[in-house]
C-alpha cells in the first residue's frame, strides 16, 4: 500500500510539495520487491484514489519519473517500470566502450565532463596505479547519459607522467578517453582488474543521477592495464541501479571510456 511521507517518516515532510511526496511514494513502490522491469503500474486514476490526491498531482509525479528513466509510457499498454537502459558488458572484446554498449541496447550515448584537475595521488589511488604517493595524477569526473538521462558518474585517475599535456578540451563533448590515450600517447587498454558492489549514494552522486540522497547504487571499480601490463587508469563508476545492469562477457577485462 502506498503511503505519503510525513514529517516524522523521512526527508519529504508534509511541508514538501504534494507532487514530490507522491513521486517519492511511487519511486519506493517501483523499486520494491513487488515490481520488476516491464511490470505495468496502476493508472493515474487508481493511484490518485489510493493516495487521496488529484490526478494532476499524480501525473506530475509520474512525468518526473518518466524523465528520470524509471517509468516508460506506451500508448497501448499504459505505464510500465523501465527496463535497464544500459547493459555494461565486462571482459567482452567486441564492446570496448560505454558508447558502444549504449548503442548495442538501442540507446543514444552522451556525456558531460564535470571536472578536470591534476592533484597529488592519495595512498589508495597511488597503490592501485602503482605510483609513488603524492605523485601527480589527472582526475576526470564525467557524467554519462543514455537518451539524455544520467546513468553513471565516473571518476578516472591517470598518472600524469603517462599523459603529459592531456587537457579538458581533449574530452569535449562525448569524446572517448581511450581513443585520445591511444591516438596521442600510444596507451592501449588490454585488461582490467574489476569489482562490482553495492554502495550508498553521496548527496552529490544522488543529485547527479536523479536519486534520493542515500539511495543504493551499483559501484564499479577497475584498474585498467595496457598491453605491457602497466596500470594506467583507476576508475570508480557509480551507476544508477534501475538503469544499468552488469553482464560478464569473455576476453579483455577493461572498458574503454
Amino acid at each position: 500500500m502506498l503511503v505519503l511521507m510525513t514529517k516524522t517518516q523521512g526527508p519529504l515532510s508534509t511541508f514538501a510539495p504534494r507532487y514530490l511526496q507522491v513521486q517519492r511514494a511511487l519511486q519506493e513502490m517501483i523499486e520494491g520487491p513487488e515490481y520488476a522491469p516491464g511490470d505495468r503500474v496502476p493508472s493515474e486514476r487508481e493511484l490518485a484514489e489510493q493516495l487521496g490526491v488529484s490526478r494532476m498531482t499524480v501525473r506530475r509525479a509520474m512525468d518526473n519519473l518518466v524523465r528520470m528513466g524509471l517509468l516508460e509510457r506506451d500508448s497501448t499498454s499504459g505505464t510500465r517500470v523501465s527496463e535497464p537502459r544500459v547493459s555494461r558488458v565486462l571482459n567482452d572484446p567486441r564492446l570496448h566502450s560505454i558508447t558502444q554498449m549504449v548503442a548495442a541496447t538501442g540507446g543514444r550515448a552522451g556525456g558531460r565532463l564535470l571536472d578536470f584537475s591534476v592533484s597529488p595521488a592519495p595512498a589508495k589511488v597511488a597503490a592501485r596505479l602503482e605510483v609513488p604517493v603524492g605523485s601527480a595524477v589527472v582526475v576526470l569526473r564525467r557524467l554519462r547519459l543514455v537518451n539524455d538521462v544520467p546513468f553513471c558518474l565516473e571518476t578516472s585517475y591517470l598518472p600524469e607522467a603517462r599523459v603529459p599535456g592531456l587537457a579538458a578540451e581533449d574530452l569535449a563533448g562525448n569524446g572517448s578517453l581511450y581513443g585520445v590515450l591511444e591516438a596521442r600517447f600510444d596507451v592501449r587498454a588490454a585488461s582490467g582488474d574489476s569489482s562490482i558492489g553495492v554502495s550508498v549514494a553521496t548527496p552529490a552522486e544522488a543529485r547527479a543521477l536523479g536519486l534520493p540522497e542515500g539511495h543504493a547504487v551499483l559501484l564499479y571499480r577497475s584498474v585498467v592495464r595496457d598491453v605491457e601490463g602497466r596500470a594506467f587508469e583507476y576508475l570508480k563508476s557509480v551507476n544508477h541501479p534501475q538503469l544499468v545492469v552488469f553482464r560478464i562477457g569473455e576476453g579483455r577485462g577493461g572498458e574503454q571510456g
